[in-house]
Protein backbone atom coordinates (compact mmCIF):
# COMPACT_ATOMS: atom_id res chain seq x y z
CA UNK A 1 0.00 0.00 0.00
CA UNK A 2 2.79 2.28 1.02
CA UNK A 3 4.40 1.22 -1.89
CA UNK A 4 1.13 2.05 -4.27
CA UNK A 5 0.95 6.10 -2.44
CA UNK A 6 4.88 6.54 -3.40
CA UNK A 7 3.79 5.77 -6.90
CA UNK A 8 0.70 7.88 -7.24
CA UNK A 9 2.80 10.80 -5.27
CA UNK A 10 5.79 10.73 -7.92
CA UNK A 11 3.19 10.30 -10.90
CA UNK A 12 1.51 13.69 -9.63
CA UNK A 13 4.86 15.55 -8.95
CA UNK A 14 5.87 14.64 -12.72
CA UNK A 15 2.46 15.72 -14.01
CA UNK A 16 3.21 19.44 -12.73
CA UNK A 17 6.76 19.47 -14.76
CA UNK A 18 5.61 19.98 -18.04
CA UNK A 19 3.42 22.91 -17.20
CA UNK A 20 6.33 24.33 -14.98
CA UNK A 21 8.48 23.95 -18.26
CA UNK A 22 5.49 25.43 -20.17
CA UNK A 23 4.90 28.19 -17.36
CA UNK A 24 9.04 28.81 -17.68
CA UNK A 25 9.62 28.86 -21.20
CA UNK A 26 6.50 31.58 -21.27
CA UNK A 27 8.56 34.00 -18.66
CA UNK A 28 12.03 33.69 -21.20
CA UNK A 29 9.57 34.24 -24.21
CA UNK A 30 7.86 37.52 -22.30
CA UNK A 31 11.23 38.88 -20.85
CA UNK A 32 12.78 39.03 -24.55
CA UNK A 33 9.54 40.66 -25.97
CA UNK A 34 9.53 43.17 -23.45
CA UNK A 35 13.72 43.80 -24.14
CA UNK A 36 13.09 43.66 -27.77
CA UNK A 37 10.36 46.01 -27.35
CA UNK A 38 12.53 48.30 -24.60
CA UNK A 39 15.44 48.55 -27.64
CA UNK A 40 13.20 49.27 -30.29
CA UNK A 41 11.96 52.20 -28.64
CA UNK A 42 15.15 53.44 -27.59
CA UNK A 43 16.02 53.23 -31.58
CA UNK A 44 13.11 55.08 -32.38
CA UNK A 45 13.96 57.70 -29.64
CA UNK A 46 17.39 58.33 -30.79
CA UNK A 47 16.10 58.61 -34.59
CA UNK A 48 13.80 61.08 -33.08
CA UNK A 49 16.37 62.88 -31.61
CA UNK A 50 18.67 62.97 -34.40
CA UNK A 51 16.28 64.15 -37.02
CA UNK A 52 15.83 67.43 -34.19
CA UNK A 53 18.93 68.08 -34.23
CA UNK A 54 19.15 67.97 -38.00
CA UNK A 55 16.37 70.33 -37.71
CA UNK A 56 17.71 72.65 -35.47
CA UNK A 57 21.48 72.67 -37.22
CA UNK A 58 19.14 73.44 -40.98
CA UNK A 59 17.39 76.24 -38.78
CA UNK A 60 20.59 77.95 -37.94
CA UNK A 61 22.56 77.38 -41.21
CA UNK A 62 19.49 78.01 -43.59
CA UNK A 63 22.23 77.65 -46.80
CA UNK A 64 26.05 77.01 -47.13
CA UNK A 65 28.36 79.12 -45.76
CA UNK A 66 31.05 79.79 -47.38
CA UNK A 67 33.35 77.88 -45.48
CA UNK A 68 31.52 74.66 -45.65
CA UNK A 69 31.40 74.55 -48.92
CA UNK A 70 33.38 71.19 -50.71
CA UNK A 71 37.22 71.77 -50.79
CA UNK A 72 38.21 71.69 -54.14
CA UNK A 73 35.25 73.15 -55.66
CA UNK A 74 36.08 76.59 -57.21
CA UNK A 75 32.75 78.33 -55.54
CA UNK A 76 33.51 80.27 -51.93
CA UNK A 77 37.23 80.56 -51.73
CA UNK A 78 37.18 84.53 -51.55
CA UNK A 79 36.15 85.30 -47.95
CA UNK A 80 36.87 88.64 -47.68
CA UNK A 81 37.29 92.01 -49.41
CA UNK A 82 41.13 92.07 -50.62
CA UNK A 83 43.25 93.94 -48.11
CA UNK A 84 44.34 96.86 -50.11
CA UNK A 85 45.49 98.29 -46.72
CA UNK A 86 49.08 99.77 -46.54
CA UNK A 87 51.31 98.89 -43.59
CA UNK A 88 53.26 102.01 -43.86
CA UNK A 89 50.50 104.04 -44.13
CA UNK A 90 49.34 106.46 -40.77
CA UNK A 91 48.17 104.14 -38.60
CA UNK A 92 44.67 106.59 -37.64
CA UNK A 93 44.58 105.81 -41.70
CA UNK A 94 44.76 102.21 -41.81
CA UNK A 95 41.83 102.12 -39.10
CA UNK A 96 39.77 104.10 -40.69
CA UNK A 97 40.35 101.51 -44.07
CA UNK A 98 39.99 98.56 -41.71
CA UNK A 99 36.44 100.27 -40.38
CA UNK A 100 34.70 100.42 -43.66
CA UNK A 101 36.20 97.37 -45.06
CA UNK A 102 33.21 94.78 -45.62
CA UNK A 103 33.57 91.05 -44.16
CA UNK A 104 31.58 88.79 -46.37
CA UNK A 105 29.93 85.62 -44.61
CA UNK A 106 26.32 83.61 -45.24
CA UNK A 107 24.49 86.57 -45.48
CA UNK A 108 26.64 89.35 -46.33
CA UNK A 109 26.96 89.62 -49.64
CA UNK A 110 23.36 90.45 -50.12
CA UNK A 111 24.28 94.13 -48.55
CA UNK A 112 23.61 96.65 -51.14
CA UNK A 113 26.29 98.03 -53.05
CA UNK A 114 23.97 101.37 -53.67
CA UNK A 115 23.90 103.97 -51.38
CA UNK A 116 23.54 107.59 -51.12
CA UNK A 117 27.27 107.69 -50.16
CA UNK A 118 28.34 105.42 -53.36
CA UNK A 119 25.45 106.76 -55.81
CA UNK A 120 24.01 110.17 -54.30
CA UNK A 121 20.82 111.19 -55.54
CA UNK A 122 21.30 108.96 -58.82
CA UNK A 123 18.18 107.54 -60.07
CA UNK A 124 17.03 104.00 -61.30
CA UNK A 125 13.44 102.80 -62.77
CA UNK A 126 11.33 100.38 -60.24
CA UNK A 127 8.79 99.33 -62.49
CA UNK A 128 6.99 102.65 -64.51
CA UNK A 129 7.94 104.58 -60.44
CA UNK A 130 11.76 106.75 -60.32
CA UNK A 131 13.17 105.33 -57.44
CA UNK A 132 16.68 105.88 -56.29
CA UNK A 133 19.31 103.64 -56.79
CA UNK A 134 19.67 102.44 -53.13
CA UNK A 135 16.37 102.08 -53.00
CA UNK A 136 15.48 99.68 -55.23
CA UNK A 137 17.13 96.60 -53.95
CA UNK A 138 14.92 96.43 -51.00
CA UNK A 139 11.40 97.26 -52.64
CA UNK A 140 12.71 93.67 -55.24
CA UNK A 141 13.63 92.03 -51.82
CA UNK A 142 9.77 93.35 -50.48
CA UNK A 143 8.16 92.02 -53.97
CA UNK A 144 9.75 88.35 -53.81
CA UNK A 145 9.72 87.85 -50.14
CA UNK A 146 5.80 88.46 -50.60
CA UNK A 147 5.08 86.03 -53.61
CA UNK A 148 7.77 83.48 -52.98
CA UNK A 149 5.23 80.82 -51.71
CA UNK A 150 2.84 80.88 -54.12
CA UNK A 151 5.73 81.60 -57.28
CA UNK A 152 5.29 78.28 -58.85
CA UNK A 153 1.66 78.38 -59.07
CA UNK A 154 1.57 81.92 -60.27
CA UNK A 155 4.08 81.16 -62.91
CA UNK A 156 2.07 78.13 -64.17
CA UNK A 157 -1.22 80.35 -64.14
CA UNK A 158 0.73 83.02 -65.65
CA UNK A 159 2.10 81.76 -68.63
CA UNK A 160 -0.28 78.76 -68.78
CA UNK A 161 2.31 76.45 -68.27
CA UNK A 162 4.69 77.67 -71.28
CA UNK A 163 7.24 78.71 -68.35
CA UNK A 164 8.13 75.04 -68.30
CA UNK A 165 8.34 75.24 -72.41
CA UNK A 166 10.90 78.10 -72.35
CA UNK A 167 13.26 76.71 -69.35
CA UNK A 168 13.69 73.36 -70.86
CA UNK A 169 14.65 75.02 -74.40
CA UNK A 170 17.50 77.18 -72.43
CA UNK A 171 18.88 73.93 -70.66
CA UNK A 172 18.88 72.24 -74.19
CA UNK A 173 21.27 75.45 -75.31
CA UNK A 174 23.24 75.21 -72.55
CA UNK A 175 25.78 72.72 -73.22
CA UNK A 176 25.83 71.20 -70.11
CA UNK A 177 27.74 68.13 -69.61
CA UNK A 178 28.72 65.43 -66.47
CA UNK A 179 31.14 66.85 -64.38
CA UNK A 180 30.87 70.36 -65.00
CA UNK A 181 30.55 73.60 -62.53
CA UNK A 182 27.01 75.37 -62.69
CA UNK A 183 26.01 78.76 -61.10
CA UNK A 184 22.36 79.44 -61.05
CA UNK A 185 21.92 82.56 -60.38
CA UNK A 186 18.71 84.40 -59.35
CA UNK A 187 17.53 80.50 -59.66
CA UNK A 188 14.78 80.79 -57.00
CA UNK A 189 12.52 78.14 -56.82
CA UNK A 190 15.39 75.84 -58.55
CA UNK A 191 13.43 74.50 -62.03
CA UNK A 192 16.57 75.15 -63.25
CA UNK A 193 19.23 73.95 -61.03
CA UNK A 194 17.23 70.77 -60.59
CA UNK A 195 17.90 69.78 -64.24
CA UNK A 196 21.39 70.72 -63.83
CA UNK A 197 22.11 68.47 -60.69
CA UNK A 198 21.34 65.56 -62.68
CA UNK A 199 23.03 66.31 -65.63
CA UNK A 200 26.45 67.25 -64.29
CA UNK A 201 26.00 64.27 -62.16
CA UNK A 202 27.90 63.34 -59.27
CA UNK A 203 31.02 64.33 -60.11
CA UNK A 204 29.81 67.49 -61.01
CA UNK A 205 28.12 70.97 -58.91
CA UNK A 206 25.85 73.57 -59.01
CA UNK A 207 25.29 76.68 -57.17
CA UNK A 208 21.58 78.21 -56.89
CA UNK A 209 22.05 81.51 -55.81
CA UNK A 210 19.61 84.07 -54.98
CA UNK A 211 19.63 87.52 -53.56
CA UNK A 212 16.21 87.10 -51.50
CA UNK A 213 16.85 84.16 -48.45
CA UNK A 214 12.65 83.64 -48.82
CA UNK A 215 13.36 82.48 -52.52
CA UNK A 216 16.31 80.78 -51.59
CA UNK A 217 14.56 78.89 -48.94
CA UNK A 218 11.73 77.57 -51.07
CA UNK A 219 14.45 76.57 -53.88
CA UNK A 220 16.60 74.88 -50.84
CA UNK A 221 13.46 72.35 -49.84
CA UNK A 222 12.40 71.66 -53.30
CA UNK A 223 15.78 70.31 -54.35
CA UNK A 224 16.34 68.73 -51.01
CA UNK A 225 13.14 66.89 -51.29
CA UNK A 226 14.47 66.22 -54.72
CA UNK A 227 17.07 64.29 -53.77
CA UNK A 228 19.84 66.72 -55.28
CA UNK A 229 22.96 66.09 -52.96
CA UNK A 230 25.38 68.38 -55.58
CA UNK A 231 23.67 71.55 -55.05
CA UNK A 232 24.44 74.46 -52.98
CA UNK A 233 22.72 77.27 -51.82
CA UNK A 234 24.02 80.82 -51.41
CA UNK A 235 22.98 84.10 -51.03
CA UNK A 236 24.47 86.50 -53.33
CA UNK A 237 24.05 89.87 -55.25
CA UNK A 238 24.47 89.12 -59.06
CA UNK A 239 26.34 92.69 -59.27
CA UNK A 240 29.03 91.38 -57.82
CA UNK A 241 28.45 87.60 -56.96
CA UNK A 242 31.52 88.26 -54.34
CA UNK A 243 31.43 84.91 -52.70
CA UNK A 244 32.31 83.11 -56.16
CA UNK A 245 36.45 83.75 -57.66
CA UNK A 246 37.56 84.35 -60.91
CA UNK A 247 37.24 81.75 -63.92
CA UNK A 248 35.06 79.64 -61.11
CA UNK A 249 32.22 77.71 -63.85
CA UNK A 250 31.49 76.40 -67.01
CA UNK A 251 28.26 77.67 -66.77
CA UNK A 252 26.45 80.41 -65.64
CA UNK A 253 22.55 81.02 -65.61
CA UNK A 254 19.90 83.14 -64.81
CA UNK A 255 17.02 82.94 -65.44
CA UNK A 256 14.02 85.70 -65.32
CA UNK A 257 15.99 87.79 -62.84
CA UNK A 258 17.88 89.98 -65.16
CA UNK A 259 15.33 92.91 -65.20
CA UNK A 260 15.35 93.26 -61.24
CA UNK A 261 18.77 93.65 -60.66
CA UNK A 262 19.70 97.33 -60.33
CA UNK A 263 22.98 97.62 -62.25
CA UNK A 264 22.58 95.03 -64.88
CA UNK A 265 25.88 95.81 -66.53
CA UNK A 266 27.86 95.29 -63.43
CA UNK A 267 26.05 92.38 -63.29
CA UNK A 268 26.83 90.97 -66.67
CA UNK A 269 30.41 91.81 -65.91
CA UNK A 270 30.45 90.04 -63.01
CA UNK A 271 29.18 87.03 -64.82
CA UNK A 272 32.14 87.11 -67.00
CA UNK A 273 34.25 86.96 -64.00
CA UNK A 274 33.43 83.82 -62.78
CA UNK A 275 32.94 82.35 -65.94
CA UNK A 276 36.15 80.03 -67.03
CA UNK A 277 38.02 80.77 -70.54
CA UNK A 278 35.05 78.99 -72.69
CA UNK A 279 32.36 79.02 -70.21
CA UNK A 280 29.16 80.13 -71.09
CA UNK A 281 26.24 82.57 -70.18
CA UNK A 282 22.52 81.69 -70.49
CA UNK A 283 19.97 84.37 -70.03
CA UNK A 284 16.23 83.93 -70.29
CA UNK A 285 14.27 86.47 -70.02
CA UNK A 286 11.27 88.64 -70.80
CA UNK A 287 11.64 90.43 -73.82
CA UNK A 288 9.71 92.42 -76.24
CA UNK A 289 6.94 91.01 -78.50
CA UNK A 290 8.08 90.90 -82.38
CA UNK A 291 4.25 90.66 -83.57
CA UNK A 292 2.59 93.52 -82.83
CA UNK A 293 -0.62 92.77 -82.57
CA UNK A 294 0.07 90.09 -80.13
CA UNK A 295 2.07 92.73 -78.29
CA UNK A 296 -1.46 95.14 -77.76
CA UNK A 297 -3.19 91.79 -76.58
CA UNK A 298 -0.22 91.13 -74.46
CA UNK A 299 -0.05 94.66 -72.86
CA UNK A 300 -3.76 94.32 -72.14
CA UNK A 301 -3.24 90.74 -70.22
CA UNK A 302 -0.21 92.03 -68.17
CA UNK A 303 -2.06 94.96 -66.56
CA UNK A 304 -5.10 93.45 -66.25
CA UNK A 305 -5.08 89.61 -65.64
CA UNK A 306 -1.94 89.34 -64.18
CA UNK A 307 -2.66 91.61 -60.78
CA UNK A 308 -6.09 90.14 -60.79
CA UNK A 309 -4.30 86.89 -60.30
CA UNK A 310 -2.23 88.01 -57.68
CA UNK A 311 -4.92 89.25 -55.94
CA UNK A 312 -6.91 86.21 -55.86
CA UNK A 313 -4.00 83.57 -55.31
CA UNK A 314 -1.26 85.47 -53.88
CA UNK A 315 -3.16 87.94 -52.31
CA UNK A 316 -0.82 90.60 -53.75
CA UNK A 317 -1.59 92.74 -56.56
CA UNK A 318 0.98 95.01 -56.04
CA UNK A 319 4.01 92.71 -56.95
CA UNK A 320 2.04 91.08 -60.11
CA UNK A 321 1.58 95.17 -61.22
CA UNK A 322 5.38 95.51 -60.78
CA UNK A 323 6.04 92.22 -62.63
CA UNK A 324 4.43 93.56 -65.70
CA UNK A 325 6.01 96.92 -65.73
CA UNK A 326 9.13 95.41 -64.75
CA UNK A 327 9.39 93.38 -68.34
CA UNK A 328 8.39 96.92 -69.80
CA UNK A 329 11.42 98.56 -68.64
CA UNK A 330 13.71 95.66 -69.48
CA UNK A 331 16.00 95.85 -72.49
CA UNK A 332 15.19 94.89 -75.83
CA UNK A 333 16.60 91.60 -77.69
CA UNK A 334 18.92 93.74 -79.61
CA UNK A 335 19.77 96.22 -76.76
CA UNK A 336 20.80 93.22 -73.94
CA UNK A 337 22.94 91.89 -76.71
CA UNK A 338 25.04 94.54 -77.09
CA UNK A 339 25.59 95.08 -73.38
CA UNK A 340 26.47 91.65 -73.22
CA UNK A 341 29.34 92.71 -75.90
CA UNK A 342 30.00 95.54 -73.81
CA UNK A 343 30.95 93.27 -71.17
CA UNK A 344 33.30 91.08 -72.83
CA UNK A 345 31.13 88.06 -74.30
CA UNK A 346 31.88 86.89 -77.82
CA UNK A 347 29.49 84.97 -80.07
CA UNK A 348 26.47 86.92 -78.64
CA UNK A 349 22.84 85.40 -80.31
CA UNK A 350 19.25 85.28 -78.77
CA UNK A 351 16.55 82.98 -79.45
CA UNK A 352 12.65 84.33 -79.41
CA UNK A 353 10.13 82.26 -77.70
CA UNK A 354 6.39 82.75 -77.91
CA UNK A 355 7.00 85.57 -80.70
CA UNK A 356 9.68 87.43 -78.39
CA UNK A 357 7.94 87.84 -75.49
CA UNK A 358 10.51 85.43 -74.03
CA UNK A 359 14.45 85.35 -75.62
CA UNK A 360 17.32 83.40 -74.54
CA UNK A 361 20.26 85.05 -74.89
CA UNK A 362 23.97 83.80 -74.70
CA UNK A 363 27.06 84.37 -75.13
CA UNK A 364 30.88 82.53 -74.62
CA UNK A 365 33.78 83.88 -72.56
CA UNK A 366 37.02 83.76 -74.68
Amino acid sequence: MMTDSTDNTNRAANSHEPSKQAELQDSLVTDKLVKESIRHNQDITAQAQARQTDAQRSQHHDFTQVQDLPTGTPQGQQTTMPNTINDSADPSTAQAQTAKQTLFNQRDDINNPHTPETDGNEQTHFGYKTVNKAEKQARVADVFTSVAKKYDIMNDLMSFGIHRLWKRYAISLSGVRAGQQVLDIAGGTGDLAKVFSREVGRNGHVVLSDINAAMLEVGRERLINAGCNNVDFVLANAETLAPFDDESFDLVTISFGLRNVTDKDAALRAMYRVLKPGGRLLILEFSKPVFEPLSKAYDLYSFTALPMMGKLIANDSESYQYLAESIRMHPDQQTLKQMMQQAGFENCDYHNLTAGIVAVHRGFKA
